[in-house]
């Protein structure tokens, strides 16, 4: 026999009985009835019931053990007595009478239960993190996050595409987000960075004539933490094609999404045909360029209906052409509680209020917008948005730019308060059109408000003719559930149009050629036109995992402070260290 295992505790069944096995596991919990000991043993595989009476010669050995030690057992399978099946266990109907015992591994006192998956501070949970792995749902977590990556390479290479693996040490780029940098040794006083993204060497791949690129990439962004983000580092599935329109990636890339979803719903419905919204109408009928589309609420422009009406804080708004009023509707919201509610929500929001008006019996509108504004206002309102008796709708006006991120918190708070929002299903989009820039107001200049190397819409022509914040971008996202799941675009690969595209944005041809030399000479020795996307691993594992943190499906992440509590990262160097480095610590003054 083996000498740790004939079995693992997850293969044993009815067709075993009468076999006498060798099983090797961590002690789970230990149960006394009446002087017989039950140990459930536990492995990577799954539990098996073993049973010590006070007839079995390891009987004083299985007293002294504890939850978490690892252990050998030997003994005989039998079925288990009438009436003690577990039906949610595949060894539920077997038990192992032991009849002798090796402790491989003793455990001290445990700092969390692994037992149960109850609640237990974070910062312990990471600093243990061993133990928190060996916890039933977070162990299920990572491996049904191996099974997605897996499903994903399947789909990809079913797809055509070849699995390229690119470099980790490379150039800083304006990705976005602060770069984590490597002191070169051999290079004093020169430094590398982790890639944010293998965006640069993604397209490279192109010019170098290979057609359909993917990776599951490990990139590297240098932020601040939060729930659906991790600090330091993330994956992404790395997507780049050849001589292909949009169109091109969506027909590729939509089947992969869809079926990776489908593949691990676990029966929930997922989008047939996923709807294209342009970043405007995204904006305009959800306050979100991630929309939760399982909400079915969609905002509307009323403002006609509040010009020169008795409202006059509406009123007055309207008089400047870019304020605009919206409307949100509420079916079944028709309360004054509700609508109090939702106003006192509003003001902890930092905003005045949220104006309402309800549809009572009849269809008479009342509240203070109502009284203000008349009866054949409020009907032209609830006819324009489609109320019944009992609804209601909640109004807020203003700058469009600068309120609709909060009717989008709006949209889904009245989703989530009334139960509009169908938990039970994943709703997947493209967003397209997003602008090619935005304008910044802390800098007062045009940046790129996406990826920097995308092609905007009307190519050249719209960047030497057309006003920059118009220029629309060959630019798209994936949304799922209120999440932005991934990203992409077509990209500039005409080497004139890319100069006058960083021109806009305040880059020197110059700056251009030093920043991006490599691609920049790449693309004037025959650059194909070619696209493709990034999307986000840990973020489509949390949402089939049914999380909401990312923490929940990694394996050693860092905490919010980005801090890795199990391993002590980041620590201090060594003063050889720096010195070999040529680096010379300036810390902050307290």
């Amino acid at each position: 026999m083996h000498r740790y295992r004939s079995h693992t505790c997850g293969a044993l069944r009815e067709s075993n009985i009468g076999e006498t096995v060798r099983l090797s596991g961590w002690v789970h919990r230990v149960r006394d009835h009446g002087g017989v000991l039950f140990i459930d043993l536990r492995d990577h595989y799954g539990l098996t019931q073993c049973v010590v009476d006070p007839d079995s010669p390891a009987f004083s050995l299985a007293e002294k053990l504890r939850s978490e030690f690892v252990v050998r057992m030997d003994g005989k399978a039998r079925r288990r007595p009438e009436g003690t099946d577990n039906d949610d266990l595949p060894t539920g109907k077997i038990e192992i009478y032991v009849t002798e015992i090796e402790v491989l591994g003793p455990a001290g006192d445990l700092p969390l239960p692994v037992f149960g998956d109850q609640e237990y501070p974070e910062d312990i949970r990471l600093k243990y993190r061993f133990l928190d792995l060996r916890r039933e749902k977070l162990h299920q977590n990572i491996m049904t996050r191996i099974e997605i990556i897996k499903s994903m390479r399947r789909r990809m290479e079913g797809q055509g595409f070849f699995e390229f693996n690119t470099p980790i040490l490379t150039a800083s780029s304006p990705e976005g987000a602060r770069d984590f940098l490597v002191p070169s040794r051999i290079h004093p006083g020169k430094f590398y960075a982790l890639p944010q993204a293998p965006q640069q060497y993604k397209q490279l791949l192109m010019m170098s004539g290979f057609d359909r690129y993917f990776q599951i990439a490990p990139c590297f962004r240098d932020e601040d933490p939060r729930a659906d983000r991790l600090p330091g580092e993330f994956y992404q599935l790395d997507v780049e094609m050849s001589f292909v329109t949009q169109e091109d990636v969506f027909a590729a890339m939509e089947p992969v999404i869809t079926g990776v979803f489908e593949e691990f719903a676990k029966g929930k419905p997922v989008t047939k045909g996923w709807r294209r919204i342009p970043f405007a109408e995204a904006l305009r009928k959800y306050g979100s360029d991630k929309p939760d589309l399982r909400n079915p609420i969609e905002m509307q422009d009323v403002s006609e209906h509040f010009r020169g009406s008795g409202f006059k804080v509406f009123a007055r708004m309207l008089e400047d052409p870019k304020n605009q009023v919206w409307a949100i509707p509420a079916p079944g919201g028709g309360s004054r509680a509700f609508c109090d509610r939702m106003n006192s929500w509003a003001q902890g929001e930092g905003q005045p209020g949220l104006g309402y008006i309800m549809w009572r019996e009849g269809g008479e509108g009342a509240g203070p917008l109502a009284n203000n504004i008349g009866p054949e206002r409020t009907a032209a309102i609830r006819a324009q948005l489609g109320t019944k008796e009992g609804d209601a709708a909640f109004f807020v006006a203003g700058d469009p730019d600068k309120f609709w991120k909060f009717s989008g918190l709006a949209r889904n708070k009245v989703g989530e308060e009334l139960n509009l929002t169908d938990k039970e299903r994943f709703e997947l989009a493209w967003i397209v059109d997003f602008p090619m820039y935005e304008y910044n107001e802390d800098d007062k200049k045009v940046d790129f408000s996406h990826n920097p190397f995308s092609m905007p819409q009307g190519g050249l022509e719209a960047l030497k003719g057309q006003d920059p914040l118009t220029i629309k971008a060959f630019q798209y996202d994936i949304t799922c559930n209120g999440y932005e799941i991934a990203s992409g675009g077509i990209r500039n690969h005409v080497p004139e149009a890319m100069v006058k595209a960083f021109e806009i944005a305040g880059y020197g041809e110059q700056e251009v050629v030093d920043r991006f030399g490599g691609m920049y000479r790449a693309f004037q020795y025959g650059a194909p036109p070619h696209g493709g996307m990034a999307a986000g691993v840990d973020r489509i594992v949390m949402l089939l995992c049914g999380t909401t943190n990312l923490r929940e499906i990694s394996l050693f992440p860092m905490n919010q402070q980005a801090m890795d509590l199990l391993m002590g990262a980041p620590s201090e160097a060594t003063t050889k260290q720096l010195r070999e480095l040529h680096v010379r610590v300036n810390l902050p003054q307290k």
